[in-house]
């Protein structure tokens, strides 16, 4: 019988959870090499029983279109701003956008924000480019300090295209590979090996990506906390002395706005303002509820620097799993939570409960992971005496999907239900964690006596037991054991 590593590395099944789409191609001007690609990858669609619609309407669930390579476009043509009003539509269906670039304007790009970046003293008018706002470079330099010179290239082309979801395929006659850009900066680089595997797997990301619903949609209970009762609550300093100590170890990344990559009017009505940097959250014993920070989409939220307004109350998840339930505090203000507060929530129904009671000044009944943290980062290595790995499902190494939805929900709470250290409260492995591909990583601790929440997660970080880094894999992947102390990140 095949481990769940191994069937990571030899199976490339795709979810057992998709459905068919309808796609239309939008095309506002000639461009041969896009339109030999789109009528491939429509072919490939067809293939796999979706419908691919010559005419736009209400039903269509992705649009296919294109832009040029390190061009800017006005964002009065592009179909994420003005899909809706061009097609008479009452929603925008999501955008792909194929970019072409010859190989040397690729590699010339790449080897550009390279030779930026290594630069001893940074130089911002490395990253002035047409067509971008003022503040633009700012953000280009810290994505390429964060995830090298493809993220720089990403957030260039997304921001000149006025979209997201791209496809940028280089070659010259065909295809020699693509990479398939995201909001969270997701950028898997797909080689051409053959006509068929190449388009195929283009199709099912992008399927994978579409099909996974947003579970944001949280519900607020009658039940309000009182503020002294609030104020009595040692859990809201605690996570204040958290962001603290994570912000020192430069954990979470800059927030992303956009605003300052791209100058459009009205832009909430299409896409958030910002990209949240990441989450994290602990159990309160005394409320019955996990903690956590509210969503940085709808207003910027320092995560190394906390207030209370800052902070949000789960209890559950709603019955239908589109949302969490949240409890307002009187005289606070109560912004919904963070977009992955549904993961956080949903992994505790398939683990333990414990009753703890010597160390403890409480005796209720709590979850077994007693604190919870989502970075876009990645792990380079652990200590697996202390630190334990777990696997996601095969699938989503191959079709990665993207936070504040139900797959993600789905992908997290299997992956720690496996967890031994979770499933066991005497194991002593305190630390868990998984890797979650173009994405990030979620880390969760269990109760140590005499520690502040997240402490054990930061000392064992200070301690190098485990190791975190700016590059977060794109697929498949695997710990391998270099000695008895030591298990280093590879890439399958």
């Amino acid at each position: 019988m095949q481990t769940q590593l191994e069937e990571i590395q030899t199976i490339k099944a795709p979810h057992s959870w998709l459905r068919k789409m309808r796609i239309s191609p939008v095309f506002p001007y000639e461009n041969p090499f896009p339109e030999r690609i789109s009528d491939a990858i429509l072919d490939r669609f067809r293939q796999q029983g979706h419908a691919v619609q010559q005419e736009v309407n209400h039903e269509t669930d992705l649009l296919i279109t294109c832009a040029p390579f390190d061009e800017p476009l006005d964002w009065r043509d592009a179909p994420l701003f003005n899909g809706r009003r061009i097609f008479g539509l009452d929603r925008t269906p999501d955008v792909l956008t194929l970019i072409h670039a010859h190989p040397d304007q690729f590699n010339g790009l790449i080897k550009h924000f390279k030779s930026a970046l290594r630069k001893e003293s940074l130089d911002l008018s490395d990253f002035n480019f047409p067509g971008l706002p003022h503040h633009a470079n700012k953000v280009l330099l810290e994505q390429g300090l964060r995830g090298g010179p493809i993220l720089a290239l990403e957030r260039l082309l997304q921001s000149q295209a006025k979209t997201i979801r791209i496809l940028l395929t280089i070659g010259i006659e065909s295809p020699d590979q693509a990479y398939l850009f995201d909001l969270v900066g997701a950028h898997p680089n797909i080689l051409f090996d053959s006509p068929d595997t190449f388009y195929s797997d283009i199709v099912l990301r992008l399927v994978t990506a579409i099909c996974s619903t947003e579970v944001s949609n949280h519900a607020i209970t009658k039940e309000t906390i009182l503020r002294s009762e609030w104020d009595l609550s040692p859990i809201p300093k605690a996570m204040r002395l958290a962001s603290q100590e994570l912000g020192k170890r430069n954990f979470f990344t800059s927030m992303v706005r956009v605003a300052d990559l791209v100058q459009i009017p009205a832009l909430d009505t299409a896409i958030a303002t910002q990209y949240s940097e990441g989450c994290f959250a602990t159990w309160d014993p005394e409320l019955n509820a996990l903690i956590s920070t509210v969503t940085g989409s709808a207003r910027p939220v320092d995560k190394g620097n906390l207030t209370d307004d800052d902070l949000s109350i789960i209890v559950n998840v709603r019955t239908d799993g589109m949302g969490v339930l949240v409890r307002h505090v009187e005289g606070k203000q109560n912004d919904p939570p963070s977009s992955e507060s549904v993961e956080m929530m949903a992994m505790d129904q398939s683990l333990p409960r414990l009753s703890l009671t010597q160390g403890w000044d409480f005796s209720s009944s709590v979850p077994v992971i007693r604190s919870k943290l989502h970075g876009h980062r990645g792990v380079a290595s652990y200590n697996p005496h202390l630190v334990e790995h777990v696997y996601l499902d095969s699938p989503y190494y191959h079709y990665p999907v993207s936070c504040a939805t139900d797959a993600q929900v789905r992908a997290i709470k299997s992956a720690f239900a496996r967890s031994e250290a979770l499933q066991d409260p005497s194991d002593p492995r305190q630390i868990v964690f998984t890797v979650l591909p173009g994405h990030g990583i979620v880390i969760v601790e269990k109760w140590v006596p005499d520690k502040a929440p997240f402490q054990a997660i930061w000392e064992n970080i200070d301690n190098g037991f485990l190791e975190i880094e700016n590059v977060i894999p794109q697929g498949p992947l695997e710990f391998i054991q270099k000695n008895q102390e030591r298990m280093i990140l590879q890439s399958i």
